[in-house]
């Protein structure tokens, strides 16, 4: 069965007629040509494909297309322009947060969302105190990116650019 779905992806409505099955990561890669989201282990387990949902990370291979009919979808893409990076984007680069690159965009954005989650006092597994609003410390930006693996072993150099944007 096949359906009529329209996102806005980056700022610019888009719309696809795709078969019901079809994961968010695959219309955005195959049917939009929105290149950004990465496919890598297609099971949710690696982060590569992550974007923001209505503002929240979402791993885009576990989600169906047309489950989010309507959605606003950023990718690491839209988040700046080539003259105006995101603080995220940005500290990557400063602190050379990536090696081969693949995981980058998925690791942008879901840095981009915990640090929208540590703002809004979202706890973690590693907050010690859960009544009160987590503090941004290397153990709760090591677990709320825990979800995003990086095959390159470029950990130290994300971390340091997550606290970077974190303090802009």
């Amino acid at each position: 069965m096949e359906i009529t779905i329209t996102l806005t992806v980056d700022g610019e409505e888009r719309t696809a007629t795709v078969n019901t099955r079809v994961t968010l990561l695959d219309l955005l890669r195959e049917h939009l040509a929105v290149v950004a989201p990465k496919k890598g282990c297609d099971h949710g387990q690696c982060g590569s494909c992550t974007v923001l949902l209505g503002g929240r990370r979402v791993t885009t291979c576990l989600a169906f297309a047309v489950q989010h009919d309507g959605a606003e979808i950023t990718t690491a893409s839209g988040l700046g322009t080539a003259e105006d990076l995101h603080p995220v984007q940005q500290a990557f680069l400063d602190h050379d947060g990536f090696q081969c690159g693949y995981c980058t965009p998925g690791q942008i954005c879901s840095a981009v969302g915990m640090l929208a989650e540590l703002e809004a006092g979202w706890p973690s597994h590693v907050t010690p105190d859960v009544a009160s609003a987590p503090e941004r410390t290397l153990a709760e930006i090591r677990e709320r990116m825990s979800g995003n693996l990086c095959r390159c072993g470029a950990y130290v150099n994300i971390v340091a650019a997550i606290e970077q944007a974190a303090r802009r």
